[in-house]
């Protein structure tokens, strides 16, 4: 059986795990007006997600969830596509990863924000057992605004999911009343 290493407690800061990609925008990529898929676009940004929670975990991750995602602007052909993922939180095994989309116009050298999101990572050994991932150390402001708003987000998804339970609670009750 193949031994799993638990992650150093260190905390890492957010600038060892940052992670940018760029990617060309091709015909393939994009729907009949020439446009970005968004489905295409979730996937680069699960992907430079998942580098940045690998690089914090430093073990395999799987994506729990796409929290949020705004699509602000449309990308076309031919754009370069500059994707750019902060580590905002770690809790026990989980990281709340924050994507900024940009698109590089390379011949006119400008760029224009065109979409973000938030994503949630969870560290994971080679059976799919959920592993501690160390905790994050914030420097500067910006750091730990996105680190409290991780929280803020991690509060309302827990109130979400107990708001869900306590409806799927009720209709399975409701149910054996009316069976």
């Amino acid at each position: 059986m193949k031994e799993t290493t638990i992650p150093t407690a260190q905390p890492r800061p957010v600038a060892d795990s940052q992670s940018e990609m760029t990617e060309l925008v091709l015909p393939n990529d994009t729907n009949t007006l020439g446009n970005l898929l968004g489905g295409r676009l979730m996937h680069f940004i699960d992907l430079v997600g998942a580098m940045a929670a690998y690089r914090h975990s430093r073990a395999n991750v799987v994506t729990a969830s796409m929290e949020h995602i705004d699509f602000i602007a449309p990308v076309h052909v031919g754009d370069l596509l500059i994707l750019k993922a902060s580590v905002n939180r770690a809790f026990q095994t989980s990281m709340d990863i924050g994507v900024k989309v940009w698109v590089e116009n390379a011949m006119a050298g400008t760029r224009r924000h065109v979409s973000s999101a938030y994503l949630t990572f969870v560290a994971v050994d080679a059976n799919g057992r959920r592993l501690p991932v160390p905790p994050l150390e914030t420097q500067g402001a910006d750091e730990l605004r996105r680190y409290e708003d991780a929280g803020r987000r991690r509060k309302q998804r827990e109130q979400e999911r107990e708001r869900k339970r306590q409806n799927q609670t009720a209709r399975e009750a409701q149910e054996r009343v009316t069976v």
